[in-house]
């Protein structure tokens, strides 16, 4: 029903993808497959969702609907077996501010907190940025797929940090955790008293044969200790909107969110991105579907191709996101030899990847929700451009 072959021609219409090529990686002729937003149009009832608020003419202050929250609930229940109450919901601008919020509330400066890298970058920027202090449980890489180091986890745990930021499902790894990997997370959780901020905005993004776990579904005690922060926007491709919300069960760390959103100023509803997201949920899950099985097919062609032109390069299958991320160490280049691999001899803008942590280094991410005929032709770029570091 949806035709995600399509070009879209989004020059000059302010995309932060698009629109900053020059500007970036100092050549307008970049093909961009890095920040983590789609080139496809959103669900059809999301644009007609929008057109009906336009055209309503007056843009005043708003308030959430219950139906929006009602769409939420019904969505985590149907597609996450996860059943969760209205008043759980709370609305937040973004999942950083989310992330960067809890950091706030629920340690003090100077504490530790515990992320797992490589893993997507803001985590050490809300880290660092409110004066605590980055406590490392790096993940290790077997059999071609990342897994926990629960034992120094626990040294971690043992040594006082009291905030853990999962990655649920992995960025840049993409990674479906198991529901065993997280039990015994928060079994550790619970031993030791650590709080878990959960980033689930990739939940809705699994590949065939894979399926999310939402970590506060696992008990009510671990639902007690959790803020999971989730979005509709990476799903249906609604990031401009800036909308988020969290879900928590526990009331007094709800009731602290919700306080600090105050104390900002941020608590008062979009006039678009309500109508927006409950379209979505409630009439995007075809879309979605169809979706899902264009990336698995621009998943596993870029493997194949990677494979039989540069196989130098070893990707790691994703399991979930349309993000797919490449091992290219065999290249013998560091970031700096990398970008202008990228940028200078490839005009291509993939995400180097030391800025998700050491870990990530010699590791380049490469952003798959793009018509197969993009897809190609920057991997043909980059083949072609790698060749002669991969001899």
């Amino acid at each position: 029903m949806y035709d995600f072959e399509r070009i879209i021609d989004r020059r000059n219409t302010r995309s932060y993808k698009w629109d900053q090529n020059e500007k970036l990686f100092g050549n307008k002729d970049i093909l961009p497959l890095w920040v983590a937003d789609m080139d496809f149009e959103s669900p059809p009832a999301v644009k007609e969702a929008i057109l009906r608020r336009v055209e309503a003419g007056v843009y005043g202050y708003s308030v959430a609907s219950d139906s929006y929250k009602q769409a939420i609930v019904n969505w985590f229940g149907r597609r996450h077996n996860w059943a969760i109450q209205p008043e759980w919901i709370t609305d937040s601008p973004g999942i950083v501010t989310s992330l960067s919020l809890s950091v706030e509330l629920f340690t003090q400066p100077g504490d530790e907190v515990i992320l797992q890298s490589p893993v997507y970058y803001p985590f050490y920027d809300v880290i660092k940025m409110n004066d605590r202090k980055v406590a490392k449980n790096p993940l290790i890489l077997r059999n071609g797929r990342y897994e926990m180091d629960y034992a120094h986890l626990e040294t971690l745990m043992q040594g006082g940090a009291k905030l853990l930021l999962l990655c649920n499902p992995h960025n840049p790894g993409g990674t479906v955790w198991k529901r065993e990997e997280l039990q015994q997370v928060g079994d550790l959780c619970l031993r030791y008293g650590v709080t878990v901020i959960s980033d689930e905005i990739h939940c809705d993004l699994t590949l065939p044969g894979h399926k999310h776990i939402p970590f506060a579904s696992l008990s009510e005690e671990l639902a007690d200790i959790t803020v999971t922060t989730l979005a509709a926007t990476k799903t249906f491709n609604l990031p401009g909107l800036q909308t988020s919300f969290i879900v928590a069960r526990n009331p007094e760390m709800q009731g602290k969110f919700e306080r600090k959103l105050k104390a900002l100023s941020l608590h008062m509803s979009s006039y678009f991105a309500p109508e927006a997201v409950e379209a979505a949920y409630n009439e995007g899950e075809t879309w979605l579907d169809e979706l899902r099985q264009h990336i698995a097919g621009n998943a596993e062609y870029a493997i194949s191709y990677l494979a039989e032109h540069l196989p130098a390069v070893k990707v790691m299958r994703p399991e979930a996101t349309y993000l797919l991320w490449m091992d290219c160490r065999a290249l013998g280049l560091d970031a700096a030899g990398l970008k202008n691999l990228m940028y200078k001899e490839a005009e291509v803008a993939f995400n180097e990847g030391s800025v998700f942590g050491p870990e990530g280094e010699g590791h380049l991410r490469i952003n798959l929700a793009c018509p197969r005929s993009v897809l190609t032709e920057a991997l043909l770029r980059f083949s072609r451009a790698a060749a002669s570091y991969a001899e």
